[in-house]
């Protein structure tokens, strides 16, 4: 079992920057990947970007660019900095890790991010 812990959201003005992290606990391995997804009130759960074990990255066309995903496999954390951010970044953010390619198993609880025009 995996329990996903993320922190570092809040609120902004439009073009600030923000970076949030994820801590993996109850889990010994390492996992296959991880990611960040977002949701915003009415809207579906969109992937952002993800990070393979090797460090290889991934993005989504509307972040690419602004956001960096990175990792510490030594603290079992992962992190997102998200930088000129936008009205439209707006959502909560929600960490997950995938024990293989094509699925994610573990969700965490998510964190606030509000950007202001």
């Amino acid at each position: 079992q995996v329990h996903l812990v993320e922190s570092g959201g809040g609120s902004v003005q439009t073009r600030g920057s923000l970076r949030l992290s994820c801590a993996a606990f109850g889990y010994t391995g390492s996992t296959y990947r991880m990611g960040w997804f977002r949701q915003a009130p009415g809207k579906e759960r969109e992937w952002v970007a993800s990070i393979w074990s090797r460090g290889t990255t991934y993005y989504a066309d509307s972040v690419q660019g602004r956001f960096t995903i990175s990792q510490d496999n030594a603290k079992k954390t992962v992190y997102l900095q998200m930088d000129s951010l936008k009205p439209e970044d707006t959502a909560m953010y929600i960490c997950a890790a995938g024990l293989g390619p094509s699925t994610w198993n573990y969700w965490g609880q998510g964190t606030q991010v509000t950007v202001s025009s």
